[in-house]
């Protein structure tokens, strides 16, 4: 689902003009799983530099990465690498190669209820689970109850990145069922204890995050950020910004920010991790 941190009426990496005079104009569009962490990077560059107006839309990462090719957005935020057929149509659309910046950490977490006593789930047991040849809690430890698999939509980075990393690129089962966004996708985790979803660690709130064991005989992870930053976590993966060319001015200094230690304190406060200092 979208959210908007200011309304801003003007052109991508434009100005607009208010009360206090003319401001330039930031756009961020993409990831649903980015967006808490999107606006508030935009609510403190803003508190601290004046002039600036930075609006931050999400959809979901291949949204934002058709913005980005429509000339729509200054920046994409997205969950996934950029496609190499993507680059193409930037490069053909706009005549510049793709600015990739990976600007944060994340861990794709596994969500079941809080009521739910497994200790554990395998990379094996999820793909068997959303390819639909694993159906019931009792296979996995628990009760003789039916499993209710919640997905995100195929435009989100994060169903990408699931599909690759966990089903090898094959297709979900027909009786997964997929909701608009991250948030939907907790709060029908949260209200059903036979459920299990899948997306970013910071929307765990509320339900609970099963380890993940990488390999067959591997060790059980949790998301951290010491298991995140070192890959120990198997399902830890870059956030991105992408911007047409090299960005520059105002999108250039904000990204500059959100890069420096200060915009990196600001993953730790929202639930998301700051990259790994070089």
């Amino acid at each position: 689902m979208g959210a908007l941190v200011c309304l801003c009426f003007a052109g991508c990496g434009g100005t607009e003009t208010g009360g206090s005079g003319e401001r330039k104009v930031i756009t961020v569009k993409g990831s649903d799983t980015m967006v808490i962490l999107g606006q508030r990077w935009a609510e403190e560059y803003m508190n601290k530099t004046p002039g600036i107006s930075i609006q931050v839309t999400g959809g979901g990462s291949g949204t934002g990465i058709a913005a980005l090719i429509n000339g729509a957005t200054d920046i994409c935020e997205s969950s996934r690498p950029m496609k190499e057929k993507e680059k193409q149509d930037i490069r053909a659309r706009h005549g510049k190669e793709v600015k990739e910046i990976p600007v944060a950490l994340d861990g794709l977490a596994i969500y079941v209820h809080r009521s739910n006593p497994i200790q554990s789930i395998t990379r094996a047991q999820l793909k068997s689970t959303y390819r639909g040849r694993l159906s019931n809690w009792r296979e996995l430890g628990w009760e003789n109850a039916q499993i209710v698999t919640y997905s995100r939509e195929n435009n989100s980075g994060t169903y990408v990145f699931f599909k690759e990393h966990i089903l090898d690129n094959e297709d979900f089962a027909e009786n997964v069922q997929t909701l608009p966004g991250t948030a939907a996708i907790v709060n029908a985790v949260a209200n059903d204890r036979r459920s299990i979803g899948y997306g970013g660690i910071a929307y765990s709130s509320g339900i609970r995050a099963v380890p993940v064991v990488g390999k067959e005989g591997g060790e059980a992870v949790s998301p951290s950020l010491e298991t995140v930053q070192s890959g120990k976590y198997p399902l830890s993966r870059n956030l991105y910004f992408y911007t047409a060319g090299e960005p520059l001015g105002h999108i250039k200094e904000f990204i500059n920010w959100v890069l420096s230690d200060e915009g990196q304190k600001t993953c730790d406060q929202v639930g998301y991790y700051p990259l790994k200092k070089q």
